[in-house]
Protein backbone atom coordinates (compact mmCIF):
# COMPACT_ATOMS: atom_id res chain seq x y z
CA UNK A 1 0.00 0.00 0.00
CA UNK A 2 0.67 3.38 -0.79
CA UNK A 3 2.73 5.12 2.20
CA UNK A 4 1.26 7.89 4.11
CA UNK A 5 3.01 11.36 5.19
CA UNK A 6 1.43 13.28 8.31
CA UNK A 7 -1.83 12.42 9.35
CA UNK A 8 -4.02 14.81 7.86
CA UNK A 9 -8.23 15.02 6.73
CA UNK A 10 -8.25 14.46 3.13
CA UNK A 11 -11.62 14.68 0.72
CA UNK A 12 -12.59 12.17 -1.94
CA UNK A 13 -14.88 12.64 -4.94
CA UNK A 14 -18.02 12.80 -3.38
CA UNK A 15 -17.21 13.66 -0.22
CA UNK A 16 -16.16 10.79 1.40
CA UNK A 17 -13.74 12.33 4.61
CA UNK A 18 -9.77 10.13 4.93
CA UNK A 19 -8.92 10.55 8.10
CA UNK A 20 -4.97 9.71 7.63
CA UNK A 21 -5.65 6.58 10.44
CA UNK A 22 -4.12 4.39 7.25
CA UNK A 23 -0.92 4.18 5.20
CA UNK A 24 1.81 2.78 7.08
CA UNK A 25 -0.63 1.17 9.27
CA UNK A 26 -2.36 -0.38 6.73
CA UNK A 27 1.16 -2.12 5.52
CA UNK A 28 1.56 -3.66 8.82
CA UNK A 29 -1.59 -5.01 9.04
CA UNK A 30 -1.39 -6.48 5.61
CA UNK A 31 2.10 -7.70 6.84
CA UNK A 32 0.70 -9.65 9.31
CA UNK A 33 -2.23 -10.95 7.34
CA UNK A 34 -0.25 -11.83 4.44
CA UNK A 35 -0.10 -15.12 5.49
CA UNK A 36 -3.20 -15.96 6.01
CA UNK A 37 -4.54 -13.44 3.39
CA UNK A 38 -5.12 -15.85 0.31
CA UNK A 39 -6.99 -18.25 2.51
CA UNK A 40 -10.00 -15.46 3.39
CA UNK A 41 -9.98 -14.03 0.06
CA UNK A 42 -11.53 -15.42 -2.59
CA UNK A 43 -9.76 -15.92 -6.14
CA UNK A 44 -9.91 -12.66 -8.53
CA UNK A 45 -12.35 -12.76 -10.85
CA UNK A 46 -10.45 -11.95 -14.64
CA UNK A 47 -14.10 -10.90 -15.90
CA UNK A 48 -14.38 -7.37 -15.67
CA UNK A 49 -10.36 -6.79 -15.21
CA UNK A 50 -10.42 -8.44 -18.80
CA UNK A 51 -12.50 -5.87 -20.36
CA UNK A 52 -11.31 -3.23 -18.97
CA UNK A 53 -7.85 -3.90 -20.44
CA UNK A 54 -9.94 -5.22 -23.82
CA UNK A 55 -10.70 -0.78 -23.64
CA UNK A 56 -7.16 -0.22 -24.52
CA UNK A 57 -6.24 1.46 -28.11
CA UNK A 58 -2.59 -0.34 -27.96
CA UNK A 59 -1.48 -4.18 -27.04
CA UNK A 60 -1.75 -5.21 -23.75
CA UNK A 61 1.96 -6.31 -22.75
CA UNK A 62 3.64 -4.84 -19.88
CA UNK A 63 0.80 -4.72 -16.90
CA UNK A 64 1.44 -3.35 -13.28
CA UNK A 65 -0.86 -4.20 -10.03
CA UNK A 66 -0.10 -1.45 -7.70
CA UNK A 67 -1.53 -2.66 -4.32
CA UNK A 68 -1.40 -6.10 -6.24
CA UNK A 69 -0.43 -7.83 -2.15
CA UNK A 70 -0.27 -11.53 -2.65
CA UNK A 71 -0.61 -11.25 -6.70
CA UNK A 72 -4.23 -13.06 -5.99
CA UNK A 73 -4.99 -10.62 -8.97
CA UNK A 74 -2.46 -10.10 -10.90
CA UNK A 75 -2.48 -13.75 -11.82
CA UNK A 76 -5.69 -13.39 -13.51
CA UNK A 77 -4.29 -11.47 -15.89
CA UNK A 78 -2.88 -13.03 -18.74
CA UNK A 79 -0.19 -10.81 -20.26
CA UNK A 80 3.54 -11.40 -20.79
CA UNK A 81 4.57 -9.03 -18.11
CA UNK A 82 2.84 -8.79 -14.77
CA UNK A 83 4.12 -6.83 -12.43
CA UNK A 84 2.88 -6.87 -8.81
CA UNK A 85 3.77 -3.37 -6.61
CA UNK A 86 3.01 -3.06 -3.23
CA UNK A 87 4.61 -1.74 0.34
CA UNK A 88 4.12 -4.77 2.54
CA UNK A 89 7.24 -6.39 2.39
CA UNK A 90 5.12 -9.66 3.89
CA UNK A 91 2.27 -9.34 0.97
CA UNK A 92 5.29 -9.42 -1.63
CA UNK A 93 7.21 -12.83 -0.17
CA UNK A 94 3.91 -14.49 -1.03
CA UNK A 95 3.52 -12.81 -4.21
CA UNK A 96 7.42 -14.07 -5.00
CA UNK A 97 6.71 -17.79 -3.98
CA UNK A 98 3.92 -18.08 -6.93
CA UNK A 99 6.61 -16.82 -9.19
CA UNK A 100 5.39 -12.91 -9.62
CA UNK A 101 7.90 -10.09 -10.77
CA UNK A 102 7.67 -8.04 -7.49
CA UNK A 103 8.43 -4.39 -6.43
CA UNK A 104 8.51 -2.87 -3.36
CA UNK A 105 7.32 0.84 -3.64
CA UNK A 106 4.83 3.60 -3.29
CA UNK A 107 1.77 4.35 -5.38
CA UNK A 108 2.59 7.69 -5.58
CA UNK A 109 5.51 7.59 -6.83
CA UNK A 110 5.82 4.70 -9.08
CA UNK A 111 9.52 3.17 -10.41
CA UNK A 112 8.79 3.53 -13.70
CA UNK A 113 9.75 5.51 -16.51
CA UNK A 114 7.38 7.96 -18.78
CA UNK A 115 4.93 6.06 -20.92
CA UNK A 116 6.18 2.65 -20.34
CA UNK A 117 3.10 0.89 -19.50
CA UNK A 118 0.53 -0.63 -20.91
CA UNK A 119 -1.92 -0.89 -18.47
CA UNK A 120 -2.26 -0.32 -14.43
CA UNK A 121 -4.33 -2.66 -12.16
CA UNK A 122 -5.74 -1.74 -8.86
CA UNK A 123 -8.03 -4.33 -7.27
CA UNK A 124 -9.45 -3.88 -4.06
CA UNK A 125 -7.16 -1.44 -2.73
CA UNK A 126 -7.46 2.20 -4.16
CA UNK A 127 -9.57 2.83 -1.34
CA UNK A 128 -6.46 2.30 1.32
CA UNK A 129 -4.12 4.94 -1.33
CA UNK A 130 -3.74 8.22 1.01
CA UNK A 131 -3.52 11.15 -2.16
CA UNK A 132 -5.49 9.07 -4.50
CA UNK A 133 -5.23 12.16 -6.86
CA UNK A 134 -1.28 11.57 -6.78
CA UNK A 135 -1.60 7.93 -7.55
CA UNK A 136 -4.05 8.48 -10.60
CA UNK A 137 -1.66 10.87 -11.79
CA UNK A 138 1.47 8.80 -11.84
CA UNK A 139 -0.34 6.17 -13.73
CA UNK A 140 -1.55 8.81 -16.28
CA UNK A 141 2.31 9.47 -15.90
CA UNK A 142 3.83 6.31 -16.47
CA UNK A 143 1.00 4.98 -19.05
CA UNK A 144 2.04 5.14 -22.71
CA UNK A 145 -0.97 6.61 -24.75
CA UNK A 146 -3.91 4.48 -25.29
CA UNK A 147 -2.88 2.53 -22.53
CA UNK A 148 -5.50 1.89 -19.59
CA UNK A 149 -5.82 2.18 -15.58
CA UNK A 150 -8.46 -0.86 -14.66
CA UNK A 151 -9.69 0.14 -10.70
CA UNK A 152 -11.78 -2.33 -8.85
CA UNK A 153 -13.19 -1.45 -5.78
CA UNK A 154 -16.50 -1.45 -3.54
CA UNK A 155 -19.03 0.81 -3.87
CA UNK A 156 -20.31 2.41 -0.74
CA UNK A 157 -23.77 2.94 -1.91
CA UNK A 158 -24.81 -0.81 -1.79
CA UNK A 159 -26.00 -2.11 1.39
CA UNK A 160 -23.01 -4.78 1.42
CA UNK A 161 -20.45 -1.38 0.81
CA UNK A 162 -22.37 0.35 3.81
CA UNK A 163 -21.58 -3.00 5.75
CA UNK A 164 -17.60 -2.66 4.54
CA UNK A 165 -17.46 0.86 5.35
CA UNK A 166 -18.20 0.75 8.43
CA UNK A 167 -15.88 -2.73 8.92
CA UNK A 168 -13.07 -0.72 8.22
CA UNK A 169 -13.72 1.92 10.42
CA UNK A 170 -14.09 -0.33 13.45
CA UNK A 171 -10.43 -2.12 12.18
CA UNK A 172 -9.16 1.37 12.00
CA UNK A 173 -8.94 2.12 8.75
CA UNK A 174 -9.31 5.38 6.84
CA UNK A 175 -10.47 4.14 4.31
CA UNK A 176 -11.69 6.20 1.27
CA UNK A 177 -14.10 4.68 -0.96
CA UNK A 178 -16.02 6.65 -3.78
CA UNK A 179 -19.07 5.54 -5.95
CA UNK A 180 -18.69 4.23 -9.79
CA UNK A 181 -19.50 7.51 -11.35
CA UNK A 182 -17.64 9.48 -8.79
CA UNK A 183 -14.67 7.52 -9.42
CA UNK A 184 -15.10 8.35 -13.48
CA UNK A 185 -15.32 11.97 -12.71
CA UNK A 186 -12.52 12.16 -10.47
CA UNK A 187 -10.00 10.02 -13.23
CA UNK A 188 -11.72 12.38 -15.60
CA UNK A 189 -10.45 15.49 -14.02
CA UNK A 190 -6.95 13.91 -14.05
CA UNK A 191 -7.12 13.67 -18.26
CA UNK A 192 -7.99 9.61 -18.39
CA UNK A 193 -11.51 8.94 -20.74
CA UNK A 194 -13.15 7.11 -18.41
CA UNK A 195 -16.50 4.69 -17.64
CA UNK A 196 -17.63 1.95 -15.51
CA UNK A 197 -17.05 -1.52 -17.19
CA UNK A 198 -19.12 -3.57 -14.61
CA UNK A 199 -21.69 -2.08 -11.52
CA UNK A 200 -22.39 -3.70 -8.24
CA UNK A 201 -20.78 -3.94 -4.45
CA UNK A 202 -17.95 -4.69 -6.43
CA UNK A 203 -17.51 -2.48 -9.46
CA UNK A 204 -14.60 -2.03 -12.18
CA UNK A 205 -13.89 1.49 -13.92
CA UNK A 206 -11.50 2.02 -16.70
CA UNK A 207 -9.70 5.31 -17.54
CA UNK A 208 -7.71 5.45 -21.03
CA UNK A 209 -4.94 7.30 -21.84
CA UNK A 210 -5.64 9.27 -24.87
CA UNK A 211 -3.46 8.69 -28.13
CA UNK A 212 -1.18 11.63 -28.62
CA UNK A 213 -1.79 13.45 -31.81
Amino acid sequence: MAEMGPPRARTFPGGAVESGMHGAGDVRFFDRFAPVYDLVMPPADPGALGTALDRADRPIERVVDIGGGSGRATLALDVPERIVLDRSAGMLRRARERGLDCVRGDARGLPFADDSLDAVTVVDAFHHMPNQRGVAEEVFRVLAPGGVFAVNEFDPETLLGRGLVAAERVVGFGSAFAAPDELVRFLERVGFEADVVERGFEYTVVGKKRESH
